[in-house]
This record gives C-alpha cells, structure tokens and sequence, in this order.
C-alpha cells in the first residue's frame, strides 16, 4: 500500500506547471503521459484494459463469475492550471492499491473489479465538467458532445482524434447493468473532517450543480463626458447582479444552496472608459433540486429586472443543470460497517463538490468515501492529504470492494 505514494508523486511530474502545482489539460501531452503511467502500473498488476471512444480508461481484475455486473471504483487525473497533487489521483491510484492489498490477503473476487480513470472531470478543456462520466451515463448525447470546442476553436472531435482516440461516441455509454456498485475514494476538498478530527467521510447526497453564462450589453464611452444619470453601464450591472447571487444562495429555504460568481470579465477594461459589456459565469448548486431550480428561477428573475432598470441588454445561457445524486443505503452501510470494523472514526455526510459519481449514480448504486484535506484546501498547490490518511482511504475502499464483490 505505501507504493501509492510515490506513484502520486511520479505522476504530479506529467504537468505544465512546476512542482509542487499540478497542470493537466484533457488531451494534452501531459494529459496521455499521465494515462500511460497509470496502465503500465494496471497491466503490471494483471488488469485487463479498454479505453473508449472519448478516453475513459478501464481496467478490470477479472473475478470469477464475470459474467455479472462489475463493481466499479475509479476517479480523475485532470488538474487545473496550478492545483494539487490529490485531487481525482486518490481515487484512480486508490483503486489500484486496493486491488493490490486485496490481492495480498488472497482474495479472489466473484464479481470482477474494475478502475475507472474518467476523461476530463474538470472543466478546463472544453468548459464542461464531468465530461466522461456524463457520457457513460448518457447524460452527454454525442450528438451534442460533437459540438464542443476549446478556447482555440478546436472541436472536441479534431482533438480527440488527434490523441488517438478515435471510436465511435455512440459506443460510450454503458447499460444499467454494466456496474453492480460504484464507489469513489476521494479527497474531502474542505475542512469538516480535519477540524472534527475524523478519519472517513461517508458520501449520502451530491449536490446539484448548475451554471450560467450571463452577457450584458450597455453602452461604453469617455467616463468624464457622460453624466451619470444617462449611462448605461454594463459593469455596473454585472456587480449588481453578482451581489444578487450572494443574496439569493443566503436567503434560501435550505442551508445547502451555494452559489459564486467565478468569473466576472468588463469591456473595454480602460480607467477612463465606461464598461460597455460585461460577462459573468455563475455556479448555483443545492441538495435539493427543488431549492435549486427556484434560486435558479430568482436570479434569473433578478437578472432581469436589473438590467431593465439599467437599460442594460443581456442573455444568458444555461451551461448546465444537472440532478443532484442520493447515494445508495447499502453501499453507504457497507462503508460504514468497514469503518466500524477498522475502529475509525467517521460521519455521514454531503459532498458540495460534484464528482463524475454524480453521474454514476444516476445508474448504478453509488457512494463516495472522503478522507481529509489539510486545511479544507483543494484546487491550489498546497493541497494536502498525508500518508496515513491516503491509506486510512484506500483500506477503507479495498475492504469495500471485497464485501460487494463477494
């Protein structure tokens, strides 16, 4: 098990950036150096490997009734310009390790096994989260995943291909039956646990993200020669509504609705010039998709009559807007029982970050297991789980794994 850690270390080496930050683009070379690492390992352990059409990568232990369905594990390698080196790789070397202490104390599956290293969880290639796991669960049409493009231009379609992965997207999701259970080792990415002093965090819900694209169109101008009373200002609309979406998360009907303006972007950007666009990129998330979709439906609504009163024009698009996940009882019982077994301490609990769980879970029974994150911190360079947490995670997952595929 203590194999994990250099493994992690080795692979925060295919990045962009230098160490200790972490940059992995969906396709790039980087990107494949990562994937190729992680198969020789897997095909050194014996795993049986098959990549799809958009770069999901599998690898199964075979057990000895292959014929029923699969239990899954697995998470993401992609990494935001200059982040950490644990986000997604826990879970996707994670599962390795488990499978290779299974295999230590002679266990034998009768289900088979299998790692799933997902394409693109971050949004940063082509500005969709999940990108791999929406489409195993059809939640992503091909169609529509055909229309993707990169900041370049660049069709999801010309760059794949380009990576070498050239198969037909129709043949990317997977049936109902493929997985009998999912479970996702992950970092918890905020500090409930740390500061609780607890060892595991057992997944029950998912949040339902959403996100919007908000473009408004003022007038610019000489910011001298146009008295106020006759501007129309597209910046100032933007900090309006951005203090909207604070407003509306906070004065919600439930605790768990949360909401940022991640981007917030003026035009012409001068000192002396008054902003005659602006663009805002809104993420709106909440337990309950139906306090979701009535904030949705209030900052959509607040938007709109900001920029009447401003004579401000706008339009906005809806990215996307996803269903929340309730992660399965028994497979939330058999973490627990695990970690009961083990003596560590644990809680129930609900992970505000989505994962490409949310999307496993919209077919297969799912849950997650957390372990800390030094300082609540995730997605900077100093993102942190120490050893003996990551093993903590990865015991907890493999014994797991042998109690659903027994």
């Amino acid at each position: 098990m203590k194999r994990i850690h250099e493994e992690l270390k080795k692979l925060a080496t295919s990045s962009e950036s230098e160490n200790p930050s972490v940059t992995r683009i969906l396709y790039t070379k980087e990107d494949l150096a990562a994937r190729a690492y992680f198969i020789a390992l897997c095909e050194a352990e014996g795993l049986t490997i098959l990549v799809d059409a958009i770069g999901n990568t599998f690898a199964r232990w075979q057990g000895t009734q292959p014929e029923l369905p699969a239990v899954g594990t697995g998470s993401h390698i992609d990494a935001i310009p200059l982040s950490g080196q644990y986000d997604g790789t826990v879970g996707v070397f994670g599962g390795l390790a488990a499978i290779r202490y299974l295999k230590s104390i002679g266990f034998v599956p009768t289900r088979s096994i299998e790692i799933i290293l997902f394409t693109a969880e971050e949004p940063t290639r082509f500005f969709i989260g999940c990108l791999g796991s929406r489409m195993l669960s059809g939640q992503l049409q091909p169609q529509a995943a055909e229309k993707l493009a990169d900041k370049d231009g660049l069709l999801l379609n010309e760059v794949r291909t380009k990576a070498g992965f050239t198969g037909d997207l129709n043949g990317v999701v997977l049936a109902k039956e493929y997985y009998h259970a999912f479970v996702e080792l992950h970092i918890e990415q905020g500090p409930r646990l740390e500061k609780e002093g607890l060892d595991i965090g057992i997944v029950t819900k998912i949040a339902a993200p959403s996100s919007l694209r908000v473009k408004l169109i003022g007038e610019g101008g000489h910011a001298g020669a146009l008295l106020m009373p006759i501007r129309k200002d597209a910046g100032v609309a933007g900090a309006e509504i951005m203090l909207a979406v604070e407003r509306i998360a906070r004065e919600s009907a439930s605790e768990d609705t949360v909401a940022t303006t991640g981007i917030f972007d003026i035009l012409p950007r001068a000192v002396n010039s008054i902003p005659k666009e602006a663009y805002l990129e809104i993420d709106l998330r909440d337990t309950n998709i139906e306090t979701r979709n009535k904030a949705l439906s209030d900052l959509q609504n607040e938007i709109a009559a900001i920029c009447k009163r401003r004579n401000i024009q706008y339009t906005i698009e809806m990215v996307n807007c996803d269903p929340p996940a309730i992660c399965d009882e028994k497979i939330v019982n058999v973490v627990e029982s695990v970690t009961n077994e083990l003596h560590y301490t644990s809680k129930k609990m609900v992970s505000y970050a989505y994962h490409d769980s949310l999307f496993m879970a919209q077919l297969f029974p799912t849950t997650m297991i957390f372990i800390p994150s030094k300082g609540g911190v995730s997605h900077r360079s100093d993102e942190y789980s120490s050893p003996n947490e990551i093993e903590k995670g990865v015991l907890v997952l493999a014994l797991t794994l042998k109690k659903i595929s027994e």
